[in-house]
């Protein structure tokens, strides 16, 4: 019976600890989240969270109507795929985009797992060891990658889909920003966005536009491991990534006039990107230059001009003529930072698009895309081959042999 007591009593102690270190963790984590959410961090002095309390009848945004971002990113998905198939692909066949048939790489184990699990370029060395284990030409092994690299490309009329997708949004999401922001003061005079900051009330036609595209730009995340993957794919998360949390902290901070002008100066210039993408894809050179060339002229205006040196500077600069800084000015504008960064880097690729298109009438190449590899550069490849070989050319220390197979594998 004793020995019945002690083990109550130690059990009890046990259960008294236990509550203990709980009651202990809810306090470090109540006092880690008033940290958090103090006044001073994310508003500036003799301002806080008190002032975005609804009342007198005016609304103020509150962090759980950001909710509401998730089921409009699902309807986006939905939508998208119903968009698609309904519209995209029937302008598709109507604006003649095709696709090259291409040649299917014929089933080869040795070579399906070199490529699935060390690369997808071997190096020479490598292609000399698969064409010894295979028993195929060197020249063979090479042409089969092409094509394997080639069947998980996707083909134009996947492209076309997503670009007419995201033409749509862009369009109607500027054109329904102007009409929200174009009879605003701080639309005119940007220094008007800090105009009784924070206590500016919520308007309807900015709660919708807040959340549809934060919801929109959910969706491209959602998506984006199912999307045509670019050069640029970890320049695309990270700026849908910085996006969506510039939206939210504005949101929830009360940064909404700035937020807006952010939003529109961005979509000003996508919907021409779309849009020259998609006559790309359809073949019309001529059509596609032009619009590429006034997305080009839209593009530097918006995202080199008029945001780092009009909306930027009224968030970095003019904010401290009014307040002093605080730890919510740093937080908001380093994102601005990181956008404008990436703005400088997508520019130096729209320009390098540029330069490749203005001596001639060529087509434009999306630099970010991967290009199809044809098979004239087997042929281009083979021929070069044969000349090194009649010139005594050596390759790695042995002369190549001018294997003189036919083009069929």
């Amino acid at each position: 019976m004793a020995l019945t007591e002690g083990q109550s009593a130690q059990s009890e102690a046990k259960e008294n600890t236990i509550l203990y270190d709980y009651h202990c963790e809810q306090r470090m984590l109540s006092r880690l989240t008033e940290l958090i959410w103090s006044d001073w961090i994310w508003f500036p002095e003799g301002h806080g969270w008190a002032d975005l309390e609804d009342r007198d009848g005016k609304v103020f945004p509150k962090p759980r109507d950001l909710w509401a971002t998730i089921p409009i990113a699902l309807c986006f998905l939905v939508i998208r795929q119903i968009f698609e198939r309904t519209v995209a692909s029937p302008l598709a066949s109507l604006l003649g985009v095709s696709d090259k048939k291409r040649v299917f790489a014929p089933p080869n184990p040795v070579l399906e797992a070199h490529f699935c699990s060390t690369s997808k370029h071997p190096t020479q060395s490598s292609l000399e060891s698969l064409s010894k284990q295979t028993g195929c030409s060197v020249r063979q092994v090479q042409r089969w990658f092409r094509r394997r690299r080639n069947q998980d490309r996707p083909n134009k009329f996947k492209k076309f889909q997503e670009a007419s997708w995201r033409f749509t949004f862009y369009l109607l999401a500027f054109f329904a920003g102007l009409a929200v922001l174009i009879d605003k003061p701080w639309f005119h005079d940007m220094k008007l966005m800090w105009e009784d900051f924070p206590k500016m009330p919520l308007l309807p036609s900015q709660y919708w536009y807040y959340m549809i595209e934060l919801g929109f730009y959910t969706s491209l995340l959602f998506s984006v491991a199912s999307d045509v993957k670019r050069k640029d794919f970890k320049e695309q998360i990270i700026h849908h990534v910085a996006t969506i949390v510039l939206i939210t902290f504005s949101w929830v901070v009360n940064y909404i006039r700035g937020g807006t002008l952010i939003m529109l100066v961005h979509d000003a210039s996508d919907y021409l990107m779309e849009s020259a993408k998609m006559f790309n894809y359809a073949g019309w050179r001529k059509t596609c230059n032009i619009i590429f060339t006034v997305f080009a002229a839209v593009f530097f205006v918006t995202r080199l001009i008029i945001l780092p040196f009009w909306i930027i500077y009224t968030t970095w600069v003019y904010p401290l003529t009014l307040y002093p800084p605080f730890f919510g000015f740093y937080f908001f504008n380093g994102l601005m930072f990181v956008l404008q960064a990436l703005h400088v880097f997508w520019a130096g690729l729209i320009l390098r698009m540029v330069i490749k298109f203005l001596p001639g009438n060529d087509i434009v190449e999306d630099e970010r895309s991967d290009k199809e590899e044809t098979e004239s550069e087997d042929e281009d490849d083979e021929h070069e081959q044969r000349e090194k070989s009649k010139n005594g050319h050596v390759q790695n220390g042995h002369t190549v042999l001018n294997n003189n197979h036919r083009k069929t594998d």
